[in-house]
């Protein structure tokens, strides 16, 4: 990668924390001042950044233009967004969509639950495998080789009393997704949170994203939040069969 493209994309993880002045990109990026205007300057005349005032810089429209085409694009998206939204509607719960993508979850959708608690998570935001329910249904849909070198890899960071730490753990978890075709997050990731997720797949059988409800444990406990499988199960059907499956690939 050429020197000045990585600092231009430096500058834009930068501004993503938001607005920033000169100086202050500047010392993110270890560069003289003028080198981060020029590089600004061409940003800004592509509207990837815009100048607010003299000296504050903000991500400009062009950015949010690109992420929602990208977001469009995938085709899972689209054809989950009425099952989930009915979801989300017949419910009041969280609902997510979510891939998998380089080691890690990534949420492509979101439908906001209608509670006054709020979860952390967006469309674009990252999360791990190990602890989150639509983590575990994305590699327990992988061959057993690729599902055990994953969880060889994952670093098992310990966020809540209740996050799985060793390999043999996760691998025993994603053979009990497998065979009951959806997973919990037993306030794995959150401590105040639990969760369920389920495949949404394609026309071959094939998952090609996940799907999951999210609950405050004040507002559901446990044995309430395993009553909602059902409606899950019904949702990510829907869903998998406006993405091409008819229920008779090699999915369950």
């Amino acid at each position: 990668m050429s020197q000045s493209l990585d600092r231009a994309l430096t500058l834009l993880s930068g501004l993503a924390r938001g607005g920033k002045t000169l100086d202050e990109l500047a010392a993110e990026i270890g560069v003289h001042k003028t080198t981060v205007l020029r590089l600004l300057r061409t940003l800004e005349s592509h509207h990837f950044v815009r100048r607010e005032g003299v000296r504050h810089y903000r991500l400009g429209s062009a950015l949010f233009d690109l992420a929602n085409q990208a977001l469009e694009d995938r085709d899972v998206r689209r054809s989950s967004h009425d099952a989930l939204a009915a979801l989300n509607s017949r419910t009041g719960h969280t609902v997510h969509l979510a891939s998998y993508e380089d080691g890690e979850v990534v949420y492509i959708d979101k439908f906001e639950g209608h509670h006054a608690v709020r979860m952390y998570s967006r469309v674009g935001k990252r999360a791990p495998l190990h602890c989150t329910a639509v983590g575990k249904v994305l590699v327990a849909a992988m061959p057993p080789a690729k599902r055990a070198e994953i969880a060889r890899e994952i670093d098992y960071v310990v966020l809540t009393a209740n996050t799985i730490t060793t390999p043999d753990a996760y691998l025993a978890e994603l053979e009990r997704v497998a065979e009951r075709g959806y997973a919990v997050d037993n306030a794995e990731h959150e401590d105040f949170i639990h969760c369920i997720a389920a495949p949404v797949r394609g026309a071959g059988g094939e998952v090609l994203a996940a799907a999951s409800m999210s609950v405050p444990k004040v507002l559901l406990d446990y044995d309430g939040l395993l009553a909602l499988v059902p409606e899950l199960l019904a949702a990510t059907g829907e869903a998998s069969a406006h993405s091409g499956w008819t229920g008779n690939g090699k999915g369950q």
